[in-house]
């Protein structure tokens, strides 16, 4: 239970090694499959976590790797966070940044078919503002979270169709 099959440096190495690749992976994936995760995304993920299992503890099933892999995990998402924090250059590469969708009533198609996004997803999120067209809409932009924020035009007193 407590005997290691492998060296600590191992698991912790190994540990490195998957978390870069998972996170280089995702990152390739785009922010709409991060931010709205669809069942076909979770079960993806799910499925991804149970892939790399292996490959991180190196066939060491023991509680103790289990414990030193999961310490491992989360000090470097916390260094991971802090770096991303301290470093502008090292967040744009590793969460991007913000897309711009639509700017004063002009939809930026490419940039929809750059981030695999829906022209029917892209409604939804403009009626969720309270938009029913993209003429509604001052600015819509596609966060690096995967959430699409909309700001709509402000509303001029005594404009025909207002």
């Amino acid at each position: 239970m407590w005997t290691l099959a492998v060296p600590f440096w191992e698991l912790i190495l190994r540990a490195l090694i998957v978390y870069a690749f998972l996170l280089v992976l995702l990152r390739l994936t785009g922010k709409r499959q991060i931010g709205q995760l669809a069942p076909f995304d979770l079960v993806l993920l799910l499925v991804l976590s149970n892939a790399v299992q292996n490959a991180m503890n190196g066939g060491d099933n023991s509680l103790l790797a289990g414990i030193i892999l999961a310490v491992t995990l989360v000090a470097l998402n916390g260094v991971v966070g802090l770096l991303t924090f301290k470093s502008k250059k090292l967040e744009q590469l590793i969460e991007g940044r913000p897309e711009v969708l639509i700017h004063n009533g002009k939809l930026y198609e490419a940039v929809l078919h750059r981030e695999k996004l829906t022209i029917h997803e892209l409604n939804a999120a403009l009626r969720q503002a309270g938009c029913v067209s993209v003429e509604e809409v001052h600015c819509a932009m596609l966060e690096t979270n995967g959430h699409i924020s909309v700001v709509p035009k402000p509303v001029v007193p005594g404009k025909p169709g207002q």
